[in-house]
Parts: structure tokens; sequence; C-alpha cells
């Protein structure tokens, strides 16, 4: 007798929604999910701003990780669009990868997400204003749960699942072996079996995923690495587009080296926070839905992709050599005001005192100049200048940038059209996949390979 039906390894949006799908539509399965983080209630982050004023990288970062992943402190936006958030719909059709993002907004709003807006580029002004400035403004409409709505949202699925699934929170997956048509998920001394297996492990289960493809030989492709700054400037310099669109993904190929430069994960009235990938502290932001806990800034990345060719393959290890300069020169993340680093100067704690932006995350002031190469900064330079024609304001000397910001891409594991390895039965979905890069796409991979089972 086999342990599981099927387990689920990850507890992130993509686990999370297999998990809920397989207890609809097939409550006679048994299943399991194994998370390496904790419990949502008990996922807290020891930076207080007081006490704790930085990163103390803990054992298992409860901001990457435990029930929700890292999306569960990452302002809850769904993008329901084909048009970035990754290639999904390459490998299940558009309409299909469309249907399912709108089935897992159902979800969220019928499960503590009612009420919260749904925003759309659909006939928006400023398209052609973007246009006009040389900047692509991407189709998308955009449900804002917010950090807040977002986390009760994963309460009350949890809540659903909590008596018809088996959860292992705390619970590291060593490896993954396959036996005939059983799979074996092997965790210190115990060994668990199912016929069918779901690897959901994240963003931050890149290098253990790395690890699974090369024991069971599945082939996998070189993705790409995101580098580049968090800018936080007064909300009302962009309030005219965060009140119309709430986050718009706009695109600039740069006059220098035509390298693409975009905005990503806009929070209006948001923070900046920390985020410790694999022991490298990075930097992101989230903003929350109810208005008395919003701050007077607004929040966004500007990142540049870099694409490696033969022989280079580790884009991952690339973006953490940098990642981990910062860490080196200010003890985690970099703080400067965009006038310092266009004057050739470092910002230190009086200029950044002085400063007429107050910033939401305590960083150490320094020069980003000294941690960014010089292609990447010159492409964020010229970018920022692009979105101060429209949103005046963006190249102010006071403008902070946060360094750095890094979104690592797991190697794209070969996968078919039923997002299924060349083992049958075992499935890799979400983020770790290399396919997804978004909370709404890697929900929806979920749901479909969920469905694919429940067929069998």
């Amino acid at each position: 007798m086999l342990d599981y039906d099927v387990i689920i390894i990850g507890a992130g949006p993509g686990g999370i929604f297999s998990a809920y799908e397989l207890s609809v539509l097939r409550p006679d399965l048994k299943v399991a999910v194994f998370e390496a983080g904790k419990r949502l209630e008990d996922r807290k982050c020891p930076i207080d701003g007081k006490k704790v004023t930085s990163c103390i990288h803990c054992k298992s970062c409860a901001i990457m990780r435990g029930f929700g992943g890292a999306g569960a402190f990452s302002d809850g936006k769904y993008n329901i669009t084909n048009d970035f958030g990754g290639t999904l719909y390459e490998h299940i059709g558009k309409e299909t990868a469309l249907e399912l993002m709108k089935y897992v907004d159902d979800i969220n709003i019928t499960h503590g997400g009612e009420g919260t807006k749904l925003y759309s580029t659909s006939g928006t002004k400023f398209k052609k204003i973007c246009l006009e400035n040389k900047l692509h403004l991407l189709d998308a409409s955009v449900r804002h749960l917010g950090t807040d709505k977002n986390y009760e949202v994963l309460g009350q699925i949890f809540a659903l699942l909590k008596d018809k699934i088996d959860f292992f929170f705390d619970t590291s997956v060593d490896s993954v072996k396959v036996e005939g048509e059983t799979y074996k998920v092997i965790v210190g001394e115990k060994e668990y079996t199912c016929s069918k297996c779901i690897i959901s492990v994240g963003r931050s289960g890149s290098k253990w995923m790395q690890d699974i493809c090369n024991e069971l030989g599945l082939e996998t492709y070189s993705n790409r690495v995101d580098i580049g700054v968090r800018v936080e400037l007064p909300a009302v310099v962009f309030s005219h587009l965060t009140s119309e669109l709430y986050e718009s993904k706009i695109v600039y190929r740069t006059e220098k080296f035509e390298d693409r430069v975009r905005t990503f994960c806009m929070n209006p009235n948001g923070y900046v926070v920390n985020e410790n990938t694999n022991g490298i502290v990075t930097v992101n932001g989230h903003s929350f839905d109810s208005p008395d806990l919003q701050s007077d800034n607004t929040n966004f990345a500007l990142l540049v992709a870099k694409h490696f060719s033969e022989p280079f393959k580790d884009s991952n290890g690339y973006g953490e050599s940098i990642a981990k300069l910062s860490n080196m020169l200010g003890g985690g993340v970099i703080v400067q005001r965009f006038g310092d680093l266009m004057r050739g100067r470092r910002s230190n704690a009086t200029r950044i005192e002085e400063s007429s932006v107050r910033p939401t995350l305590k960083a150490t002031p320094g020069d980003l100049s000294l941690v960014l190469p010089k292609r990447i900064l010159d492409g964020i330079i010229e970018m920022i200048y692009a979105l101060d024609k429209i949103a005046p304001g963006t190249a102010n000397d006071d403008t902070l940038l946060y360094g750095v910001e890094v979104k690592f891409y797991n190697m794209e594991v070969a996968i078919d059209d039923n997002l299924e390895t060349k083992y049958k039965g075992l499935y890799i979905i979400g983020d770790g996949s290399g396919v997804t890069h978004s909370l709404s796409h890697a929900s929806a991979s979920g749901v479909y390979v969920a469905r694919k089972i429940a067929e069998g």
C-alpha cells in the first residue's frame, strides 16, 4: 500500500491550488503537502525596526517560505494576462491559461477577497502617453488583494484544507526517487510513497530543484536573471497611474545597449522590505489594502533582464554574485539617493535623513555604482529619466534607490503540455519549473495539474 495517492512538495500558490482542486474534484484521494517553512500563522519575520533592524539570516526565511510561499507577503497582486508572468500558455494554450487565472481569482474573492478591486489597462489613455515617450505599457487585469487581504484569503483556504489533506510543515524534502510507477519522497530517515508527485517549490527552491533534476536526469534549459533596484518616491508622483491601473507594467528599450528595462511589483502607498533567498539578502516591496496601514510612498522595481548563451549557464549564480557584493559592502541592502548616484558620490546617513522621501526600510546608505555592472546601471538611469516624462518627479534628487533587487528564475525544466516530466505522474509546476513567474500563473498551473490527475 502506498502512503499517499498524491504528494505535493511546496505549499506556495501552485501547491495550494493543486491541493484545493484535488480536494474538490477527488476527495477520495489521499493527499499530503510537504513544506519546508512554517504554518501561515507562525510566519513572522524578526525584523521589527527597533530591536531587530536588519536580516539575521534565519534558518528558514519567514518571508520566502511557509504556507502561501513567497507570495504570502508580496502584496497579493494577481495579474490576469499572458503578456507577462510566465509562459504557461505555451504549454496549455492562451485561452485555457486565462480561464484558469480567472478561476483562481474567483476562489480568492469568495474566500476573503470580497470587495477588492480589479484594475485593467483596457482602454486606458496611458498606453498612448507611454508610446509617445518610447515606453510600452503591457496589457493586464490586476486584482489587488493587498498583503492584509491576501493573508486572510490564505487563512480561509487553509481552514478548508487542513482536515482533508495532511500537511507537514518545517519539513524539508531531501530527495525524490523514482521506482517504477511509484515515487519515494525522502525526508531525513523517513520515506513516503505515492503514485503521483507534484513539485512546486517556487523560486526559493531553485537550487534544490536543480539538484533533483540532476539526480533524476531531467533536462533543463538556461533561463534568465533579472537584476536591478527598487525605487521609492512620494506616492503622489505616480498617483495618476496607480489610481487607474494600480500596477503599471512598463517596458523600455535603452538607447545605448537596446536592453529591456521594466517596472515590476508596483506598490502604491507601500513599504520596501528585505527578503532572504538562499542566505542572500535582497530587496522587495509590498502594500496593504487597508488605508490605515498604508505609507506616503510608492515603490517599484526597475529590472534589467539578462540572458546568457553558451558556454555560461548559471544565470542565478551571476545574480547571486552581484547580490553578495551588495551584502558585503552594506551588510545587506544598500540605499542611495538618485541625486547622489548622478553626482558620483555615495549617500550617507545625513543626506538620507535630510531627504524629502522618508525611507520605509532601514538600509545602509551607500553607492550602488560599486555594486551594479555599468551596463545595468546605465539602463536603470535611462529608464528613470524616461519615466520622469510620464510621471514628473521620478528623477528627483531625493528619489531613493535600494539595491539590489534580483529575481531568480529556476532553470526551465523539460515538461510536456500536461506539465509532466518524462516520468509519468511526476509534475513540475509553479515558479520552480521556470515556466511561471507570478502568483496567478503559478496558481493556474496547480489547478491545471490537479484536473489532469483527477481525470486519470
